[in-house]
């Protein structure tokens, strides 16, 4: 490099030379002559000379044609130049350290899990670089934007977390009597950071699952489910349950290679573009047949701000009314929730389309690692990261459900169903009766350590590997098949694969999810109640009667008056009986004592 010769090329010293570098790989190449160093440009004694006579010069110089008072203002120039230099030099290592020290707290797990693109090189006791490793594709992860400084910094955990805990039913409260939050233990959310996963968890047997999908497709048998779902035949359907090492099975999206894109459920190129360029963890909920009001989370980090996917469903019913009280930012946005609005609907019925985002979050987000599903009448009011730690990481699960906070069995939870017009008791007649003939039976303690049948099925939290990919694709298989009651064939598939592989759904208490999710009233209830309100007549208010106002002497005169009869009264009764007594003690004479 010709450059480097004009500043003064270092022939010897600790740091080595060029010459000796070139040594080393072969023989050394002659150095080019030496440049003339010009005469500086802003050197007022022109040539400058050696050392520093042009800046004597220069002072020499102002002081002869400066007064003493421009010479004064000069120098207190200087004084405050030098002294803003010193204190935004102190400002940026005060800035700079923290940010090195936050970044050293985060490991490269946590790094590439939030964008794979960010490594970090470590060398000694400092950082040395961040730097993008490869290209990043079209897809890659856009979302996590911003400085470094959001990351939270990694704590280390001395004692396992929350070990002094110890669970307490939920606090008596006689107002309310039923279902309410129980306490839970949560941590931080940087040192939930620390404890997250450095790899996937292993996937018993099943290492690749592929989805069928097919262009034309034919009914075969009667009840096989529906045409998004591809009509699986039952032989199809037992063969699903055959784990292998790598499978192909029935997973909603059939009529297509790319979900969302003319498979039905079909969602626009833009929002098909953001969602698979989520990575990491994604919170996602739906509302269709604008069945519910949309709750915006609350109590979310900063860091999960940044990193963390929240998208909401709708179809457009449900976008409608939305726009008609809310407005959508031109990004697709309200608050938190990064709006898709689906077209195509696959089923005529609202909750049944609300199955396709919930349980087939994986095929929706092929690029998420983490996913967190709540219903939309539900507000959520704990950081994700929180959540993951304490219902799959604490535990080292992938899947976790709420069980039912009252019913346990199948059975009851059909008649259930029926008692409260949940679906068509005839359809539900017919899936129990299926699910007999294949052995299923009544909930006992035999089952334990499976604590329920029944789950409580507005919120699941999973870690999207193969297994649970396919527990959820064969869910939804039976939810297109039979009724879209998901709590009823829960146990069914939850059992079949369990008795395959070891493998199972995770079960927390009901009382542990009210207290991370506040549930709201359905729409069509909410406008009931406040129907009700409307309708009730007001409170009829009785108008009192002014009372006389009377001068303050006409007032207080009289009750002296009673109170000065009333006492004289008591007092001549008193006397009289006393000087009666004292007659007849002394017979009839009345002794005076002085």
């Amino acid at each position: 490099m010709n450059g480097g010769a004009s500043l003064g090329l270092r022939t010897s010293g600790s740091y080595g030379s060029l010459q000796q570098s070139n040594g080393l790989l072969g023989s050394p190449a002659p150095s080019p002559p030496l440049a003339v160093r010009k005469p500086a440009k802003l050197s007022l004694g022109g040539g400058g000379g050696p050392g520093r006579g042009g800046e004597r010069l220069l002072f020499a110089r102002i002081y002869m044609f400066a007064s003493r008072r421009q010479r004064m203002l000069l120098l207190l120039l200087v004084a405050v130049v030098v002294l803003l230099c010193f204190h935004f030099s102190s400002l940026v290592n005060q800035v700079a350290a923290p940010g090195t020290e936050t970044m050293l707290g985060i490991s490269d797990h946590v790094l590439s899990f939030v964008n794979p693109g960010w490594t970090s090189s470590f060398s000694g006791n400092g950082l040395n670089t961040t730097s993008l490793t490869g290209k990043q594709s079209d897809i890659s992860n856009e979302k996590v934007q911003g400085p470094l400084w959001t990351f939270p910094p990694a704590i280390a955990l001395e004692h396992p977390p929350c070990e002094n805990f110890s669970f307490s039913p939920p606090p008596v409260d006689r107002k309310r009597t039923g279902p309410r939050p129980c306490p839970v233990c949560y941590l931080p959310v940087e040192q939930a950071l620390a404890l997250m996963p450095r790899a996937p968890t292993a996937s018993p047997i099943l290492q690749s699952l592929n989805y069928l999908s097919e262009d034309h497709l034919v009914l075969k048998e009667s009840g096989s489910g529906s045409l998004f779902g591809g009509y699986p035949s039952l032989e199809q359907r037992d063969m699903s349950y055959d784990i292998k090492d790598s499978m192909t099975v029935h997973c909603g999206f059939v009529r297509g290679k790319i979900p969302c894109l003319n498979t039905g459920f079909d969602a626009d190129e833009a929002d098909l573009y953001e969602m698979r360029k989520c990575r990491g963890t994604v919170v996602a909920s739906a509302i269709f047949g604008n069945y519910d009001i949309m709750q915006q989370p609350e109590n979310i980090s900063e860091f999960s701000k940044d990193t963390v996917c929240f998208f909401m469903f709708l179809d457009e019913e449900t976008e409608a009314a939305i726009k008609n009280t809310t407005t959508v930012d031109n990004m697709k946005r309200i608050g938190l929730w990064r709006v898709v609005v689906v077209h195509n609907l696959p089923y005529s019925d609202a909750r049944r389309n609300g199955k396709v985002p919930k349980l087939l979050l994986h095929r929706l987000f092929p690029n998420v690692r983490y996913s967190l599903w709540i219903d939309g009448k539900l507000k959520l009011v704990k950081d994700p990261y929180q959540l993951l730690e304490r219902f799959l990481w604490r535990k080292n699960v992938s899947f976790a459900i709420s069980r039912h906070y009252r019913r346990f069995d199948v059975f009851e939870e059909a008649e259930a169903n029926k008692a409260g017009g949940k679906y068509d008791n005839a359809s539900i007649d017919n899936q129990i009766e299926f699910y007999k003939r294949e052995g299923l039976t009544h909930y006992s303690s035999a089952k334990l350590p499976i604590t329920s049948d029944v789950p409580e099925g507005c919120v699941i939290i999973r870690e999207n590997i193969p297994i649970t990919n396919l527990f959820t694709c064969l869910w939804f298989n039976e939810v297109d098949r039979f009724t879209s009651r998901d709590q009823i064939s829960f146990s069914t598939v939850r059992d079949k694969i369990r008795s395959r592989v070891n493998w199972t759904a995770d079960m927390f208490l009901d009382c542990e999810r009210r207290d991370f999710v506040v549930q709201a009233y359905h729409r069509e209830l909410m406008e009931q109640r406040l129907a009700a309100l409307r309708s009730q007549p007001p409170p009829v208010v009785r108008a009192q009667q002014p009372r006389k106002m009377l001068p303050d002497n006409a007032a207080k005169e009289p009750v002296r008056a009673s109170a000065t009869k009333k006492s004289t009264g008591k007092r001549s009764r008193k006397s009289s009986s006393k000087r009666l007594h004292r007659t007849k003690a002394t017979n009839g004479k009345e002794t005076v004592r002085l």
